[in-house]
């Protein structure tokens, strides 16, 4: 067997096994919603990276490529639910902290759509 075939092997059962987990997460989180009946914002933060890695292994495994914005938009996430999560008697500066690295998350999101643009991109025939 070729070294490329077992290596992608390898890869695709690394990612299927981060799937099922993905899933099994996003099914216990549903089930404890159930169970307690009560849902609140850090709890839908938390399906929603659990939506956003399984998006992730979709597209990995359709595209053969792991798109650099998606981890980008699950760190954001994190972050919020960090910040919806942490008790309101903590350092203020931690806030501060955490709310820029949001904004430095977005701002990378934002310079990474923008090299699709084609005003940025070098014309043909120039040097």
């Amino acid at each position: 067997m070729e070294i490329n075939k077992i290596i992608r092997n390898v890869q695709v059962s690394a990612v299927l096994l981060i799937f099922f987990g993905a899933l099994i997460g996003f099914g216990i989180e549903v089930f404890n919603m159930i169970n307690i009946k009560k849902v609140e914002l850090a709890d839908l933060l938390l399906l929603f990276i659990y939506v956003e890695v399984m998006g992730m292994i979709r597209v990995y495994l359709l595209q053969e490529e792991i798109r650099i914005t998606y981890p980008l938009i699950i760190a954001i996430t994190a972050i919020s639910r960090l910040i919806i999560l942490q008790k309101k008697d903590l350092d203020p500066a931690i806030l501060i902290y955490e709310s820029l690295a949001i904004l430095i998350l977005a701002l990378a999101i934002i310079v990474l759509r923008l090299r699709y643009l084609n005003v940025l991109k070098p014309k043909r025939g120039s040097k």
